[in-house]
């Protein structure tokens, strides 16, 4: 179940076939006309400015990049990612999105489709994926009854910023995602003997030596000479051409949103009016503060239904927790033992308050049924198994005005700072259109306008620094055409391209430090693979890897008994291409091996293999993670296949000109 839905912004956290592609999409999509289970998808018309790529006749758009790469950095890091890693996050998101989109026309060649019925069923008895599963039924559906379409309409635009008729949309793109998914992937099962020889590997220890060569090592002992990394400049100049990107000098006026809200004053009329215009949103529903243990069910099989061997196995443990906490063990203790929600367990089971319409109904039923201080008996929901213990109550209840203005406040000044920020933006891009203008505007409205001397697309802009949004403004705008308005995170820029100064390819005495950066790594390379090599025949022939690594002036080092799933100091995850050592027989010396930081040869030194005795215990999960496997494997070869057929009939079409205008050559596919 893992943290029962407590923040809504947590349903906009999603993967493939999860919330990233319907909230992307609806960013996109066109508004649909109808509420409740409204209609399909809308989609742009051909290539043009601003499209990256098209699939069929879907687009996808820069600003769809934008905005996707920006979900997926606020994914992966929460607290703030380095600007620098933009490019790479932009190119993720094109091929994301174009593989989704193929997803998509590959499902409609197919003759899939969702009526208004199967997206009616999901909103009252689905769930989305993520780390918070999201159940759509305990939202709409509280007790079976649904919670009216005014209600509704309130809750889908403040859990996920959407209007419903997006919503809609993009939970029926989600559905027909799946349905697709099912198609690709429902054939996949896994036999017993593959069970058991995954068990086997998974448990088997091995110990060996190991020599590692790294290309940093290597790379010292290359020293080029003048003549060599002049003759390796001429032989690869078409690296080189336009290594110097374009540049622009830009003169902008920025209103900052910071700057207007200092200038923004909120009464005390104006507080008890938003209060009195806003009364529900002050409203606190009956709450209740909790713990739980959960212990979760299997995952369904290829006939979607959870093994029922499965099933009693958790609920035996379960059982098992329930009797330790009966017999005076502390909850808290426990929770961080046994419980299976990661969200909660570390913090022994702690969830914190909790409203209803926001659990699993049965997790609801038990909760406001328990007093402050009891604890519940097993509680199974959709999920698996759950024990609750109440640690407080507070009933409904409306928030007076002296509770909230703190809250007022803020969303107030920001609320009628975006307004006026935004309104004088207008006024100033409208009043700077005649030539030259831009200066005397932004003087006449008490504003100051910079000028950047010549930028390139990854240069930090003053005052504004690093935008994404200020930057493909300035490289799409022509010199000189009147100043554009381009909004940013933080404010608005009224901006004028001034000068362009196009790419250039540099000179060889311009670029020496990279020439000779690019000649130690591919000889590295080269060098690495020659002493490798020589490393591996000399141990071979001698038997001894010990021998040969003196015989090379390296070091041979020794693991401990080691599992596949674990790591060893400078060879890393023995997943990897390092796995070759749990196929090998004690005294076998191994070819070459790739390693995070260069190549390394090994020797097995002992094996101990697997005690069967623990496989029952072991087996559903195995085979859970083998399904899990073959049906990634699987939807992987789909989609490959799926883009390279796509791409031979024209259907999947990349607008590189548009590509290379809009983002810097090291974000461009």
């Amino acid at each position: 179940m893992i943290k029962f839905l407590q923040t809504p912004s947590r349903t906009k956290k999603i993967v493939l076939g999860g919330l990233l592609l319907i909230i992307c999409i609806a960013m996109v999509i066109t508004l649909i006309p109808g509420g409740f289970l409204g209609d399909a998808l809308g989609f742009g018309s051909s290539l043009g400015q601003g499209v990256l790529a098209k699939v069929g006749d879907q687009e996808v758009t820069y600003l769809e990049a934008q905005q996707t790469a920006r979900m997926m950095v606020r994914e992966r890091f929460p607290k703030g990612a380095p600007s620098q890693l933009m490019p790479y996050f932009l190119q993720q998101a094109v091929q994301e999105l174009v593989m989704q989109k193929a997803m998509l026309v590959e499902a409609e060649r197919l003759g899939l489709r969702i009526d208004d019925a199967e997206l009616a069923d999901f909103l009252q008895h689905g769930e989305l994926p993520g780390q918070t599963p999201l159940n759509l039924g305990a939202m709409f559906f509280p007790n079976g009854q649904f919670i009216g379409q005014e209600q509704y309409e309130d809750l889908v635009e403040r859990a996920f910023n959407m209007s419903v008729p997006q919503f809609e949309a993009a939970l029926k793109t989600e559905l027909l995602l799946r349905k697709l998914r099912n198609v690709v992937q429902g054939g996949v099962t896994v036999s017993d003997e593959q069970l058991r020889q995954e068990y086997l590997y998974d448990n088997a220890k091995v110990k060996f030596a190991y020599v590692v060569l790294t290309l940093d090592d290597v790379a010292k002992q290359i020293k080029p000479a003048e003549a060599e990394l002049k003759a390796y400049y001429d032989k690869n100049k078409n690296n080189y051409a336009n290594a110097i990107p374009e540049k622009r000098k830009v003169q902008y006026v920025f209103i900052s949103d910071d700057a207007v809200k200092a200038q923004v004053q909120v009464t005390p009329d104006d507080l008890k009016s938003y209060y009195n215009q806003h009364l529900d949103a002050f409203r606190v529903p009956d709450e209740v503060k909790v713990r739980h243990i959960f212990i979760k069910l299997p995952a369904p099989g290829p006939d979607g239904q959870p093994d029922a061997k499965g099933i009693e196995a958790a609920r035996a443990k379960a059982e098992d927790v329930l009797k330790q906490l009966r017999a005076g063990k502390s909850f808290e203790e426990l929770a961080k033992k046994y419980s299976e929600d990661p969200g909660s367990a570390k913090d022994g089971g702690e969830l914190g308050w909790i409203g209803r319409g926001r659990m699993a109904p049965e997790f609801e039923q038990a909760a406001f049924s328990l007093k402050p201080g009891e604890t519940s008996g097993l509680v199974q929901s959709s999920y698996g198994f759950h024990i609750i213990q109440v640690e407080d109550k507070r009933t409904a209840h409306l928030q007076t005005l002296d509770e909230v203005k703190s809250k007022i406040e803020p969303s107030l000044v920001a609320q009628r700072a975006a307004q006026k920020a935004e309104t004088l933006a207008n006024a100033v891009e409208s009043q700077a259109r005649a030539p030259g203008a831009l200066q005397a505007t932004a003087h006449k409205n008490g504003l100051e306008l910079l000028t950047t001397p010549l930028v390139s697309r990854n240069d930090t802009i003053p005052v504004i620094g690093q935008s994404p949004e200020f930057v493909a403004a300035v490289f799409s705008a022509r010199p000189n055409s009147a100043p554009e308005m381009v909004r940013l995170p933080n404010g608005y820029a009224i901006l004028q391209v001034l000068e362009v100064k196009p790419p250039q390819t540099p000179s060889f005495e311009e670029i020496k430090s990279r020439v000779e950066e690019d000649f130690r790594h591919e000889r590295s390379g080269e060098l690495l693979t020659q002493k490798l090599q020589e490393l591996s025949d000399r141990a071979h022939a001698s038997h001894d890897v010990a021998k040969a690594a003196a015989e090379v002036g390296a070091t041979v080092k020794t693991s401990d008994l080691v599992k596949p799933d674990q790591q060893v100091p400078d060879i890393g995850s023995l997943a990897g291409s390092a796995a070759v050592v749990f196929d090998m027989k004690p005294g076998e010396i191994s070819s070459p091996i790739q390693v995070p930081q260069g190549g390394a040869v090994v020797s097995l030194l002992e094996r101990q293999e697997a005690d069967l005795a623990g496989f029952d215990g072991q087996k559903e999960q195995i085979r859970e993670k083998l399904l899990t496997q073959k049906r990634d494997q699987m939807l992987n070869l789909f989609v490959d296949s799926l883009q390279q057929r796509l791409e031979k009939e024209g259907k999947i079409r990349i607008n590189r000109q548009e590509m290379e205008r809009l983002m810097p050559k090291s974000e461009a596919s």
